[in-house]
């Protein structure tokens, strides 16, 4: 029997806003090259958004991600170029007519700092951060799991000390498995319009969340694809695991979704939260009809 996708209800949540090195997000691209695309301060950073994406299906309200937060104490804060003191995610929430509390479901694509730190309080001094949430159940896959749990020294910055534990005291936490063929197992949580694809080229087992829609599918992008100037294939961040894999897993998910007229959203972009897939004459890839904003959007 077919399955027919129902309509869902997209928002983009922003969270806490950074300031990046362009030189880091662009890994080998030439500044002569990426200065065309962005904006640099007198310190070479670039700004980038950490977007959420809210899906409202039926009973059920769900939460790609939280972006960076608030948890970073000043010194931190200040390294990582994090603009705001305040929960920027909690407010923002808040205007679309949402608390975390009403949050159902928590999909995490990996668990670097900046797309999970926004399931932590702000920061208090002597006052540990404590886990946001309270009635969500939260979904992260296996590799990226075990990757926060074992850091390699490449990326042992990239992780907060700590979440681990919070999230495991929860009794809350469904790690998605990864099938011998390098696929992830379904979720019973989310249903049958929600899948996944790996992706390991930017760290281990990182879930790229493909949503099911009448119109065609939406997928939230993580940092397979931060941003539109990275949707050009040979992009990639200097912080990215195995560029070239990337590449590979960049280009057979937008070759799918332009076939099957899909969209995807963005999470560090400050102009593009959703796009289709262009393809121009000189078989660039590019974000085509964006919108920097999702509100209640029907799909």
């Amino acid at each position: 029997m077919s399955h027919s996708s129902s309509s869902k209800t997209f928002y983009s949540i922003n969270g806490n806003s950074q300031k990046l090195d362009g030189g880091a997000m662009f890994g080998n691209a030439p500044k002569a090259l990426w200065q065309r695309w962005v904006e640099v301060d007198e310190l070479n950073r670039i700004d980038l958004v950490c977007r959420a994406m809210l899906v409202q299906d039926g009973d059920k309200t769900i939460l790609f991600e939280t972006g960076i937060g608030a948890f970073f104490e000043p010194k931190y804060k200040d390294r990582y170029g994090v603009q705001e003191s305040h929960h920027v995610l909690l407010d923002s929430l808040k205007e679309a007519g949402f608390s975390h509390e009403d949050i159902d479901i928590v999909v995490l694509s990996h668990m670097h700092f900046d797309h999970v730190g926004g399931l932590l309080t702000r920061w208090q001094e002597d006052k540990a951060p404590e886990l946001l949430f309270p009635n969500a159940q939260f979904v992260v896959g296996q590799e990226a799991w075990e990757r926060a749990l074992n850091p390699h020294p490449r990326d042992r910055a990239s992780f907060i000390p700590g979440l681990t534990d919070l999230l495991l005291d929860t009794n809350r936490l469904h790690i998605i498995k990864t099938n011998q063929e390098g696929t992830a197992e379904s979720c019973s949580l989310l249903g049958s319009d929600y899948s996944f694809h790996i992706s390991n080229g930017h760290t281990p087992g990182m879930l790229i969340t493909e949503v099911a829609t009448p119109t065609g599918p939406v997928v939230f992008a993580a940092d397979l694809i931060p941003g539109a100037p990275w949707m050009h294939l040979p992009i990639t961040m200097g912080y990215d695991r195995f560029p070239e894999n990337l590449i590979d897993e960049k280009k057979r998910l937008l070759d799918s979704l332009k076939e099957r007229k899909g969209k995807v959203f963005l999470t560090h972009d400050p102009e593009v939260a959703l796009a289709d897939v262009g393809i121009n004459e000189k078989g660039k890839y590019f974000a085509d009809n964006p919108l920097k904003q999702v509100v209640k959007k029907a799909l």
